[in-house]
């Protein structure tokens, strides 16, 4: 058997074994990915030692910087949510866009709260504004809840610093401000598409529950910060990193300034910075002491752990397809497709999302299948292959998805109303934002 078949039929064999430990024998995916690692090291004749040293490396370097990253993303997450800005951005948009654009006002509470956030945490925190909203618009839960999630996830797919956007766009050597301008860019339009305009369609074919009158009841207006504060803190490290990526197109590469302009727009450091205005104007300006910040800041870290390992043992995996020689086999058998890269990378992540349920999971894995893809194409954009993985990610939520269930269940929907609103909203999204990719790729 030639080697490039054989190391094919290894990869395949991987991804069903991985298929077949999540969904059907029920091992938490990082355990999974671990074995599947060893699987693959072991089926392609990989000395032992070297496996176990693969498998290091490829966490380590996956999780060298990202581990800071999301670490400092929930701490604005956690900010954001006992401060009770998201609640102040929905009711401010909400009473300047009117009740009959309550969705509209949902989506774009999505896309700006769902930045610190992960999928699940920001449709906790901000569905009892769902409720409120439903309630005084006289709309269905399904009008108003539907934006709402799309925006999030959305957001969680495609703009860092969300953990796995932020993962694909170190592996592929992408620029994070190129990577958010673009995300934004194409998502704004996708959330709005599959959003609003897509629930005004749906909500009259499907029937949604009623919650409790107490899970909607509203903060007192003088509990909330203010509009302007919570949005500048919000959206802080976008313009650190933007800004960064903006000021190197006008300064020289002997501008003094340079360094320190490079410095501040590191993801890192611009979050850290996010971390501690945060601190002050969502905390210690209201009322908050040091140790009342310190005891947020313990109680940020522990759910965080299991997403990860999950995206370290994704960089295991990556690294075991480089080592092994199979990442080189599938890079040569993908260009030999004769496919356009963007498609291929979306399509992939597509079809990794529909059979593991994680989009987290199937956007890590893909883009360790498309890096060695990107050195055949130079003028390609690795910007535009972050996106294209991200889309593909956003589509098929369905019932191996965590994501599916918890909107099932706040909104109240049957499985078959699940399928016809949220699961057909995120193919949309998916199928838009290609759309979108594919024009931008053609002016950048």
């Amino acid at each position: 058997m030639e080697t490039g078949t054989m190391m094919m039929l290894v990869l395949v064999a991987s991804i069903a074994i991985l298929i077949f430990l999540i969904l059907r024998v029920k091992i938490h995916p990082f355990l999974s990915l671990i074995i599947v690692c060893i699987f693959v090291g072991v089926a392609t004749g990989m000395p032992l030692p070297k496996i176990a040293t693969s498998i290091e490396n490829g966490m380590a370097g996956t999780l060298g910087s990202l581990a800071i990253i999301i670490g400092f993303g929930t701490i604005l997450g956690k900010m954001l949510e006992v401060s009770g800005g998201a609640e102040r951005l929905a009711r401010t948009l909400l009473e300047k866009m009117g009740e009959k654009r309550a969705p509209w006002a949902m989506t774009i509470v999505g896309l700006i709260a769902g930045i610190p956030v992960f999928f699940e945490v920001g449709f906790v925190l901000l569905f009892p504004l769902v409720f409120i909203v439903a309630k005084q618009a006289k709309m269905s839960l399904l009008r108003v809840g539907i934006p709402l999630a799309v925006s999030l996830m959305v957001v969680h797919s495609m703009v860092p610093p969300h953990p796995a956007a932020f993962a694909i766009t170190t592996t592929l050597g992408a620029d994070v401000g190129k990577v958010i301008l673009y995300a934004l860019l194409i998502g704004t339009p996708t959330a709005i598409l599959a959003g609003p305009i897509w629930a005004k369609f749906i909500s009259t074919k499907c029937k949604t529950g009623v919650l409790k009158e107490s899970e909607g009841i509203a903060t007192p207006v003088e509990n909330l910060p203010s509009f302007g504060i919570t949005l500048f803190t919000i959206l802080l490290p976008l313009f650190i990193m933007v800004g960064k990526t903006v000021s190197t197109l006008f300064l020289s590469k002997d501008s003094s300034l340079l360094p320190i302009v490079t410095f501040l727009g590191n993801p890192l450091i611009a979050l850290l910075i996010s971390v501690f205005v945060a601190y002050y104007t969502l905390g210690l300006s209201r009322g908050l002491k040091m140790k009342n910040l310190l005891t947020l800041t313990e109680q940020c870290f522990g759910p965080i752990a299991g997403i990860l390992l999950i995206i370290g043992g994704g960089g295991a995996f990556n690294g075991i397809l480089v080592d092994s020689g199979v990442g080189n086999e599938l890079s040569k058998i993908l260009m030999s497709l004769n496919m356009n890269p963007i498609i291929l990378a979306w399509l992939i992540a597509w079809l990794m999302h529909l059979a593991i349920g994680s989009a987290t999971v199937a956007m890590i894995s893909t883009a360790g299948m498309v890096a060695p893809m990107l050195a055949a194409y130079p003028g390609m954009s690795p910007e535009i292959i972050v996106l294209a993985i991200g889309s593909g990610a956003i589509g098929w939520c369905h019932v191996n998805d965590s994501s599916f269930w918890f909107v099932k269940e706040y909104l109240g929907l049957s499985l078959p109303d699940m399928f016809k609103s949220f699961t057909a909203a995120c193919l949309i999204a998916s199928f838009v934002s290609l759309g979108g990719i594919l024009l931008l790729s053609l002016v950048i």
